[in-house]
């Protein structure tokens, strides 16, 4: 249901004529907790109440949250979108929206229905106001009007990553219990914050069954369809904000009650289990196809149920862009078994200093013992630099640690989901293939998705040169990167500037030839090309790596810059703190964290930055 024209923003139409024929439907939501749930056959889980919702609902096999932390997967359940689409793929972004576009709370209100939410937005929208008729602590379906049918969510929070390591609590899961994944050390610390969480998803569970003893008692469990879904994979470090099937594979229970079997997903089976792929941007057109409201054109999602169900999907697909203070894009798909990730930043490691991620006991022992080198491969990989592509077997490896991306027996498979995921790039119109900083510089006045979907956003070249410059094994020439160095298009120069960073050979780090176009991408238009430009000149010999401290520094005002290039520029200070001369030193512990007027939902990041470069020795 992508659609590429500025006419697609249309509210939905309704196709159902009498109130009593619509169900009512009800979203039970409980965050950062994956599948780790009785109903999924976990045994270590005790999760009575969701359990019994599982036996009279149909279970989905392999639902994807699409973005692995909150505010961006949030932001594609609301418009029906990939957040890739709205440029809102970034952790606690602000994006314009375009004018005639409608999230489907106000398409549920447009067609007659009370909307309440209690009580979680964090949408990545400038804009954030998506319609309810009440978005509160005390938003329930009981606010409506006699004979209105509703859509209603309530938001769980306890099993929160913040609830994983807070203090006190007493531990009712076993540790010594605890399946600890491959990719995790065996501790003390790592094993009681699997536990509290355990004890958390229980705490959770007891809450969705009081909403759903409230439906039952006033009387509108026989009228109601329920979906219960986690918001992404658990809040454990490598889970959360990773776009492995770790951090995107979340339960998905869809109940139909018997009056409205015939909007059921198809195959409809109390108890049963669906092997169809689903994922976030299929929710809203969903909910709206099962009360007869055909989707509006915008959303990218296809309904798995309902008047306007479509075909089955052979592939789903998660993003990663900017995680709080920390710059990278990642992009993945799965065809249900098996994994493909694309790496952009190939030279950074994955899990890099993430000041909230770093608070819980397991981030900081893993990370501790990694620099005490006393971890064996599969933990080690995560705080080391990144193949540029990844392939994982989910039946032989499912905690994704083997990666099967080199093997001559998976090249063919590698291919086929190499170009799934560049061919849904670009009917999709990911802006993501733009530094975040460059989508706003770009796009101006309009909101992002309105120049992504313009002829001034050329995604099929950002598509063939993103991928080709990130390519570890397949570098590009020399004679095409300054080719495209010298482009229009802004992105196809950062991309082939950033390639230099990506090379496993030294021998560019003389060349002369390389230094000039090095040189002329130091005063490049873009604020991005001119940080790609500098972090590749630390690397060079001579008088050039002299000049990209000052540069970066420079890049780093939020006076000058505003909060996001500034949050690139000391991604790459930081790690080069030691090397700086003391008066750059000075000059970046002096910077203003944030300007007068800063966006709240980024405003703190360059202070974070700011913070840990002061704490580096």
């Amino acid at each position: 249901m992508i659609a590429l024209g500025a006419a697609s923003f249309i509210l939905g139409t309704i196709h159902t004529a009498r109130a009593e024929d619509r169900p009512n439907i009800l979203w039970i939501t409980s965050e950062d907790n994956g599948p780790e749930l009785g109903c999924y056959n976990d045994a270590y889980a005790d999760t009575p109440r969701i359990d019994a919702l599982a036996s009279r609902s149909l279970r989905y096999k392999r639902c994807w949250s699409n973005a692995p932390v909150c505010a961006p997967a949030r932001t594609t359940i609301v418009s029906g979108m990939y957040a890739t689409s709205l440029g809102g793929h970034h952790m606690r972004s602000a994006v314009e929206l375009p004018d005639a576009m409608r999230l489907y709370p106000q398409v549920f209100r447009d067609a007659g229905y009370y909307t309440s939410n209690n009580n979680k937005t964090d949408y990545n929208f400038a804009n954030p106001e998506p319609g309810w008729h009440d978005s509160s602590r005390q938003a329930h379906w009981r606010g409506r009007a006699e004979n209105q049918p509703f859509f209603a969510v309530f938001n769980f929070t306890v099993s929160h990553e913040s609830k994983i390591r807070n203090k006190p609590h007493t531990l009712v899961h076993d540790p010594a219990k605890a399946k600890l994944p491959a990719y995790h050390p065996d501790t003390p610390e790592v094993r009681r914050d699997w536990a509290q969480y355990y004890d958390r998803l229980t705490e959770m569970d007891a809450m969705v069954g009081k909403v759903l003893d409230d439906l039952k008692a006033d009387g509108l469990d026989d009228s109601t369809i329920v979906f219960y879904y986690g918001d992404h994979g658990s809040g454990m470090p490598r889970s959360k904000r990773w776009p492995f099937d770790s951090g995107l594979h979340v339960p998905l229970l869809v109940h139909v009650p018997e009056k409205f079997r015939s909007v059921a997903p198809e195959n409809y089976l109390p108890g049963g289990m669906s092997d169809r792929l689903v994922a976030f941007v299929d929710l809203a057109p969903t909910a709206l196809s099962m009360a007869g409201i055909q989707p509006p054109e915008n959303m990218q999602g296809v309904p798995f149920a309902g008047r306007f169900a479509g075909e089955a999907k052979p592939f789903i697909f998660g993003y990663r862009g900017r995680m709080d203070e920390r710059i990278d894009e990642v992009r993945s798909c799965t065809d249900g078994r098996f994994v493909y990730m694309k790496h952009f930043y190939p030279d950074r490691p994955y899990l890099k200093h993430v000041e909230y991620m770093f608070q819980t006991p397991t981030t900081q022992v893993w990370k501790r013992m990694f620099d005490e080198g006393k971890l064996n491969d599969a933990q080690s990989k995560f705080w080391q630099p990144k193949p540029s592509e990844e392939l994982f077997d989910l039946e032989s490896d499912p905690d994704e640690t083997v990666n099967l991306a080199g093997r001559p027996e998976h090249a063919d498979r590698l291919r086929r989901m190499r170009q799934a995921m560049q061919d849904w790039s670009i009917e999709s119109r990911d802006l993501g293939l733009l530094t975040e900083a460059e989508i706003h510089r770009r796009s101006g006045d309009q909101a992002p998705r309105t120049f992504g979907l313009s002829p001034d956003y050329d995604i099929e070249q950002l598509v063939q040169v993103a991928y080709a410059c990130t390519d570890r094994e397949n570098p590009p020439s020399l004679g095409k990167l300054n080719q495209w160095v010298r482009s229009s298009e802004s992105g196809v120069r950062y991309w082939a500037v950033r390639s230099f960073l990506c090379r496993r050979d030294d021998a560019w780090k003389n060349d002369a030839s390389i230094a000039k176009m090095l040189e002329a991408a130091l005063l490049d238009d873009s604020p991005s090309v001119r940080v790609a430009a500098a972090e590749v000149a630390m690397l060079m010999d001579g008088p050039l790596r002299n000049r990209a401290p000052a540069v970066l520094v420079s890049l780093a005002d939020v006076d000058n810059y505003g909060q996001l290039v500034p949050i690139a520029a000391l991604n790459v200070l930081d790690q080069y703190w030691s090397e700086l001369p003391a008066e750059l030193q000075e000059r970046v512990e002096s910077l203003p964290p944030k300007t007068k007027n800063a966006p709240q939902r980024v405003s703190g990041y360059v202070g974070r930055l700011l913070n840990r470069v002061k704490s580096l020795p």
